[in-house]
This record gives C-alpha cells, structure tokens and sequence, in this order.
C-alpha cells in the first residue's frame, strides 16, 4: 500500500527528530562533552545565537508535529487522499525543512511566510477530512 501523506509524515516524524543535532553539538563545542552531558536541569546557555533560535525552530517543528501527525495519519488511514493531500503532506515537509534553516539564520519574514505555509498545509489535510475539499 502506498501512501504519500504517511510516508511524507514519515520523513517529517524523522526530520523532527533530527533538529537538535546542530544546537546539541554546538553546546559541546562551547562546553566539552563532559559539561554538555552533565547539565541536570538543561540550564547552560547556548554562546551562539544561532544555536538558540535552532532550538527555538525545534520545539516549534515538534508543536506543529503534533498537529500535522494526526491530521496526515487520518487521511492515511480513511484512504481520503488524492492528489492535494499527498501535495500539501510533501509541501509540509520541504516547509518545515526551510522554516528551520531561515529561523536559524534569523530571517523573519521569511520565516513567517513558511509557518503560514506550513499551517496552510495542514489546513488542506483538515478540511479533507472535514469533507470540504
């Protein structure tokens, strides 16, 4: 059985879980490995910018997982995809892809664009479901 919405969630589930490498390895540049590892209460501050607006993109891409998720799971699952949901799950991917870089290169406006793009996939995926597109 092949699904595009599955297996695009597939790629962002993967994705998601990728995006703390770039900041994780940064603290262990500025701290050691030692120090890095021994932080309890995830207290040590990030020195490079850079860094915390990565994080920042992370816990924002892991928010809108929680959305997109079930969304794209439920057009899988009911075989209510076609061509638009497959389109918007694949969209959703490359969006949240690009939202990470340019929030990590501190590029607002763009940045915004892309989470309306993003939300506007999920959107699709919703009134699907819905039955109203």
């Amino acid at each position: 059985m092949n699904i595009p919405e599955l297996y695009w969630l597939t790629l962002t589930v993967t994705l998601t879980g990728l995006l703390w490498v770039p900041y994780i390895l940064q603290l262990i540049v500025q701290l050691g490995p030692i120090q890095a590892a021994w932080d309890p209460t995830a207290a040590h501050p990030h020195d490079k910018d850079w860094a915390l607006r990565a994080k920042r993109a992370h816990y924002n891409a892991v928010e809108n997982l929680a959305v997109f998720a079930p969304l794209a799971l439920m057009v899988g699952l009911l075989e209510l995809g076609d061509a638009l949901t497959a389109t918007a799950a694949m969209l959703y991917f490359f969006v949240r892809l690009a939202h990470y870089v340019v929030y990590t290169l501190a590029l607002p406006i763009i940045r915004t664009v892309l989470f309306v793009a993003g939300f506007a996939c999920q959107f699709v995926l919703a009134l699907r479901l819905l039955n109203l597109a």
